[in-house]
């Protein structure tokens, strides 16, 4: 039986068919409260969580056998739950709360575009792949553009091609290109690497412009690390660039986020959080969206964020979302938020 919402909770159940089972651990994001460890109650195993204040649960079971010389434990997708989701860090069963909903767009009505690849070089050990997706038609037009960290992974399981082939098609925002950036060496260019940021805001736009005009103000995005990379890009001192959306920055900060502190770049990265903190004041006033799961340990310091860039005179809002860490959160946040942004800096189409 797929899991199911009860009052104050959700229940969660396993059939262990044929074999012992020795145990059954819900394996679902840390920050969820409530237990994990489930009961055999007539011979069907058993979870009480309590209902946390998500839109969508994404989970696995952890399933506990005896086998020849011992015990062996395997993560399973919930077997009575035909809803799944890909994730970055693969599949995973889903529970979707009363009320939720995919976005409209995905089923609207959508411009065809292409995919061109592109190579940013620059002063990074390796070059930066650049897929760039253009509406049909519109080959030599100057367009605006929107430069996507994680690209390939925003595309796979965020639709952001989609999304702007319907927002095209729509009329809510004009024609527009989506340059989907590689994360070829992701942790090490995505933690404040002023190498990456320089390839990205220096040659890189300049051979983007290139392949094709660029009209109007670029915006960067990015989630998690690529959403701190987006905002460092932004905020280097480049006129091409109008505009940022971030989704769950990791805008990670000593005294709010020690669970990080074991991470390769953290010195990197507070450091880079910290010099934005202490801006009082900015020639260059950029249009930021910030979103960011209400339970997620990436909110306080996405708050915390956010006042520093409203203060130092950027025009900034940060949208709290009932959900978590991962892709589906990000892709259900695109509209109205990233719409937002990118209509207050290019306004909509024309005719």
């Amino acid at each position: 039986m797929p899991p199911k919402l009860l009052d104050d909770h959700v229940r969660f159940r396993f059939a262990p068919g044929e074999g012992a089972v020795l145990s059954v651990v819900l394996d679902c994001d840390p920050v969820i409260p409530g237990g994990r460890e489930f009961a055999l109650v007539d011979e069907v195993w058993e979870l009480a969580l309590p209902r946390p204040d998500l839109q969508r649960i994404e989970y696995r079971f952890i399933v506990t056998r005896p086998v020849e010389g011992g015990v062996a434990a395997e993560t399973i997708l919930d077997p009575d739950n035909p809803l799944v989701v890909e994730t970055a860090f693969g599949s995973r069963s889903v529970m979707q709360m009363p009320g939720y909903a995919v976005p409209s767009w995905l089923s609207a009505p959508s411009v065809s575009g292409g995919f061109t690849p592109l190579a940013l070089e620059g002063e990074t050990a390796d070059d930066v792949p650049v897929t760039v997706w253009a509406p049909e038609g519109t080959e030599g037009q100057s367009l605006p553009l929107l430069l996507v960290n994680d690209g390939p992974e925003y595309d796979q399981l965020a639709s952001i091609t989609q999304f702007a082939g319907a927002k095209i098609a729509a009329g809510e925002l004009p024609p527009f290109r989506v340059a989907l950036a590689h994360p070829v060496l992701r942790d090490a260019w995505y933690s404040g690497s002023p190498q990456y940021l320089r390839t990205i805001a220096g040659q890189g736009f300049s051979r983007l412009a290139e392949a094709a005009p660029i009209a109007g103000p670029v915006v960067v995005v990015g989630a998690s690390l690529g959403g701190l990379t987006a905002l460092l890009v932004g905020l280097l001192d480049v006129e091409d660039i109008g505009g940022v959306f971030s989704q769950s920055g990791s805008f990670f900060q000593a005294r709010l986020d020690d669970q990080e502190s074991s991470y390769k770049y953290f010195g990197r990265i507070s450091r880079r959080v910290q010099e934005v903190l202490d801006t009082r004041s900015t020639q260059r006033p950029l249009r930021i969206g910030l979103t960011c799961g209400s339970l997620e340990e990436n909110v306080g310091n996405n708050r915390v964020m956010a006042a520093a860039l409203k203060r130092a005179g950027h025009h900034v809002t940060l949208t709290e979302v009932p959900d978590l860490h991962n892709y589906t959160a990000w892709r259900d946040a695109l509209d109205p938020h990233l719409t937002e942004v990118l209509r207050d800096l290019w306004g909509e189409a024309q005719g």
